[in-house]
């Protein structure tokens, strides 16, 4: 849902379920020429919280690396730009896209 979501928005989906030896990046996109590391997170229903307030420091770190990681892989240079965004969809297929979420934690 969210892949499809990205590209009906103009972006260009490239990985989807990455798995590196820091986490999985849930999907990887392009808009326009910035990379777009996207956390995705489910909810049925909002009782336990909402969906984006699960991605901490500890997985904000754990994205970071591997996004370092990918770019190391596929040989990109330090200067391309990059975000890191949210989206949150609830079982009533409620999707919010937040762009920008977190910066990059290197460490």
């Amino acid at each position: 849902m969210a892949a499809k979501y990205l590209t009906e928005q103009g972006y260009v989906v490239l990985e989807k379920n990455l798995f590196t030896p820091y986490g999985e990046i849930d999907l990887i996109a392009k808009e326009g020429e910035t990379l777009v590391f996207t956390e995705i997170k489910y909810r049925k229903t909002k009782g336990f919280g909402d969906g984006l307030q699960a991605v901490d420091c500890r997985k904000q770190m754990r994205i970071s690396k591997s996004a370092l990681y990918y770019y190391t892989y596929h040989g990109y240079e330090e200067q391309r730009s990059c975000r890191f965004d949210v989206i949150a969809i609830l079982g009533d297929g409620e999707l919010t896209h937040i762009k920008n979420a977190f910066e990059y934690m290197g460490g």
